[in-house]
C-alpha cells in the first residue's frame, strides 16, 4: 500500500468511532504488550545488529520504558478519558461545565535511531491510548530495528488503525505531504524545521522533540565522587548517543583537577572497551567521522583512541576547552566530553543564558542558593540536580524541550494530552434565565452586567 491509501484508510476508520472506545484501546494495548514480550529476543537481535547494543541496555533503556508506558495507560486510561467537571462562572449560571478529552484522528509519529524502540513506540503508545489511529515512521538509520517493528506491528494490527511505514528520506518526504491531525517528531533541530514547515502547509499541530548542548555544572560544594560516577554513566551510556546526555561540563576551577581524575577513574572502572557488551558502537560511519573531527588531540585528558572498522570511539575527556572550539559549536551526540573551568557560578549561569535553550541541564551541588539560582534563572526542557538523565524516567514529569530544543512534551498523562483535544462543553438549564443579556438594553442593565462580569 502507498502512503495515500494508508492515510485514507485511517481517516475512514477513525470516523467509525471505534477508537474512542476505552475497551477497544485497552484491547490493542494489551495485544501490543503481549507481542513485545513474546518477541523480546527478536528485538534484542535487531538492535544489536544496528549498533551493538546489549540485551541489558536494551531492556533498561528501551523495552522497560515501552512496557511501563503500556501498563501506565492501561491503569490510568479510564480516569484520563473521563470528562472533567470544572467551575462554572456566575454569568453562565444555571449551568455545568466539563472538559471532554477526545482523540485527534490520524496522527504521524516519526521516531529516532538512537533509542529506536523507546523513541518510536512510546509516543505511538500515547497516541493509541488517546484513541487515535497512527502511522509510525521509524528511523531508517537503525535499519534492522525499523524492519522488526514493521514486521511485528504490520502482521498483527489492521493497517486502518496502526501501520509502520518503512523507508528513508524519499518516503519521509512523501509522508510529510499528507494531511495529519498531529505530527510527533523526534530528531535533530535541522530536520525538525523541515517537519514543522511541512506541517504548517496543513495547519497540522506538532510535537518536536529535538536536542541541543545540555550543560552540567559541578560546583566545589558537590559530592564530587557521586557526581563523577553519575556523569560518566549518563554520558557514555549508548556511547553518548542520547539526546539528554551531558554535552559538556562546567567545573569550578578549584576542584577541576580532582574531578577530572575521578571521571577518569570511573571510565576505567566501568570497562568501556571495544569488546564490552555494555558499550555501544557508533551508529554509522558518517557519525563516526563527524565525532573524530571533534577530538582535538592537544586537549585530550583521557581516551581518544578509536577503531574505524568497529566504529568504536573510546570515552574521551577533553580538558582546557574554549567556548570557541569546534566541539562547543554543535551537539556532540557521542562519547566525547569537553570540560571547561569557571570561577564564578553566577557568571557561568549568565554564559549559558546567552546560548540556545537546551533540552536538559544538570547541576551538582549541596548549596541551596546555587540550586535555587539554577532552577529559577536557566531555561531548559528538563533536568536534574545531583543526577543526570533520570528525570525522563518519571512518568509524572513532562518530557520535552523549549525554544530550539523542542515544542510540546509527553510521558505519562502529558503524552495522553499531547494526542488529545480538550473539548469544552457548557450545558445550560432551560429555566431561571434572567433577561439581562437580551435587548432592549438600558443603563440599569449595564450596571448589573458590570457587577456580574
Amino acid at each position: 500500500m502507498n502512503i495515500q491509501e494508508i492515510v485514507s484508510l485511517q481517516n475512514a476508520f477513525f470516523k467509525t468511532q471505534q477508537t474512542k472506545s476505552i475497551k477497544f484501546r485497552k484491547m490493542y494495548l494489551e495485544k501490543l504488550r503481549d507481542i513485545i514480550i513474546k518477541n523480546e529476543n527478536l528485538l534484542y537481535e535487531a538492535i544489536h545488529l544496528d549498533f551493538g547494543k546489549s540485551k541489558f541496555d536494551t531492556f533498561t533503556t528501551e523495552i522497560s520504558f515501552v512496557l511501563n508506558d503500556i501498563n501506565y495507560y492501561l491503569k490510568n486510561l479510564n480516569s484520563f478519558s473521563k470528562p472533567k467537571k470544572v467551575r462554572t462562572n456566575l454569568a453562565n449560571q444555571i449551568g455545568t461545565s466539563k472538559i471532554h478529552p477526545e482523540p485527534l484522528g490520524c496522527v504521524l509519529v516519526i521516531g529516532a535511531w538512537n533509542y529506536p524502540y523507546q523513541l518510536s513506540l512510546s509516543p505511538m503508545i500515547a497516541a493509541l491510548a488517546a484513541g487515535n489511529c497512527c502511522i509510525l515512521k521509524p528511523s531508517e538509520i537503525a535499519e534492522n530495528t525499523m524492519k522488526v517493528m514493521a514486521k511485528l506491528i504490520n502482521e498483527n494490527f489492521p493497517p486502518e488503525y496502526l501501520y509502520v511505514y518503512e523507508g528513508g528520506i524519499e518516503e519521509t518526504t512523501a509522508i510529510l505531504k499528507q494531511k495529519f491531525d498531529k505530527i510527533f517528531f523526534t530528531g535533530s533541530t535541522k530536520v525538525g524545521k523541515i517537519v514543522y514547515k511541512a506541517a504548517a502547509e496543513h495547519l497540522t499541530p506538532v510535537v518536536l522533540e529535538l536536542g541541543g548542548k545540555s550543560p552540567v555544572i559541578v560546583t566545589k560544594e558537590a559530592d564530587l565522587d557521586i557526581a563523577a560516577k553519575r556523569i560518566v554513566w549518563g554520558k557514555f551510556i549508548n556511547a553518548g548517543q542520547t539526546c539528554v546526555a551531558p554535552d559538556y561540563l562546567l567545573v569550578e576551577e578549584s576542584v577541576q583537577e580532582q574531578f577530572l581524575e575521578m571521571l577518569r577513574k570511573y571510565i576505567i572502572e566501568f570497562k568501556y572497551q571495544p569488546d564490552s557488551e555494555h558499550y555501544t558502537r557508533i551508529i554509522n560511519r558518517n557519525n563516526f567521522n563527524r565525532l573524530i573531527k571533534l577530538i582535538q588531540k592537544d586537549k585530550i585528558y583521557f581516551g581518544g583512541t578509536f577503531n574505524e572498522e568497529e566504529l568504536y570511539i573510546e570515552p574521551t575527556l577533553l580538558n582546557s576547552v574554549d567556548w570557541e572550539d569546534d566541539v562547543m559549536q554543535e551537539e556532540i551526540f557521542g562519547p566525547v566530553l569537553p570540560v571547561i573551568s569557571y570561577t564564578s557560578f553566577n557568571k557561568v549561569l549568565n554564559t549559558i543564558l546567552e546560548l540556545e535553550k537546551p533540552l536538559a541541564a544538570y547541576l551538582f551541588t549541596r548549596n541551596t542558593e546555587e540550586k535555587e539560582a539554577f532552577t529559577s534563572k536557566l531555561s531548559f526542557g528538563g533536568g536534574c540536580i545531583n543526577d543526570v538523565i533520570m528525570h525522563l524516567g518519571n512518568d509524572h514529569l513532562p518530557f520535552g524541550g523549549v525554544g530550539t530544543s523542542g515544542i510540546g512534551n509527553y510521558h505519562g498523562k502529558f503524552g495522553f494530552e499531547a494526542f488529545s483535544h480538550q473539548k469544552s462543553i457548557l450545558e445550560k438549564a432551560t429555566w431561571g434565565e434572567p433577561n439581562i443579556k437580551y435587548p432592549p438594553y438600558s443603563e440599569k442593565k449595564l450596571n448589573w452586567i458590570r457587577k456580574l462580569l
